[in-house]
């Protein structure tokens, strides 16, 4: 069974930074694309970022991009989100996702497992 476990989420200023870590347990690890995924409550979850099977590929909303990283460490069965120059439209729950990288990436996404997510609130 898979389990997808979230930390690091917590109240920042804009223009701050924050770690996300997502530890994954019961699946193999580095079979999997591993992703983020976030949400504001009242609307639609919304893509982030993913990160290959072996690290190699990544890819980014527009939003994001330059301003986040996303990352993994197969020995650990860990993934990092690392946010910087955070904004207040970043606000949001954070949930850490695993599946296929093309199925994570696309507009029709196909996510096989989600964590229970972590809460960013970014302050003005």
């Amino acid at each position: 069974q898979v389990q997808l476990v979230e930390s690091g989420g917590g109240l920042v200023q804009a223009g701050g930074s924050l770690r996300l870590s997502c530890a994954d347990s019961g699946r193999t690890f580095s079979n999997d694309a591993m992703g983020w995924f976030r949400q504001v409550l009242g609307k639609e979850r919304e893509f982030v970022a993913a990160v290959s099977w072996s690290g190699a590929s990544t890819y980014y909303a527009d939003s994001v991009k330059g301003r986040f990283t996303i990352s993994r460490d197969n020995a650990k069965n860990m993934v990092y989100l690392s946010m910087n120059s955070l904004k207040p439209e970043d606000t949001a729950v954070y949930y850490c996702v695993a599946g296929s990288f093309a199925g994570l990436i696309s507009p029709h996404t196909a996510v096989d497992s989600w964590g229970q997510g972590t809460q960013v609130i970014v302050s003005s």
